[in-house]
């Protein structure tokens, strides 16, 4: 579905640059960057849920087993 966003003047030069720089289309950017945010927005329309709802927090590292990331998580300590 096509849809027209309208972009600042600096927003729009950046675009154009990162554009022409990569050779990569300005709407592959807006894509990629709407994506990103509704990703972000609605993890965080869950989190917040769940804190209203006084869910219980699941802890990091049953996070990180369940993504099959566990060798992401880092020792205590450690940077």
């Amino acid at each position: 579905m096509p849809i027209a966003v309208r972009l600042n003047a600096r927003l729009e030069e950046r675009l154009e640059r990162l554009a022409k720089r990569t050779g990569r289309s300005k709407s592959l950017y807006v894509r990629r960057a709407l994506e990103e945010y509704l990703d972000e927005e609605e993890d965080y329309l869950i989190a917040l849920q769940r804190l209203e709802d006084n869910l219980p927090l699941v802890p990091m590292e049953k996070v990180l087993s369940r993504l099959n990331l566990r060798s992401q998580l880092r020792p205590k300590g450690a940077r």
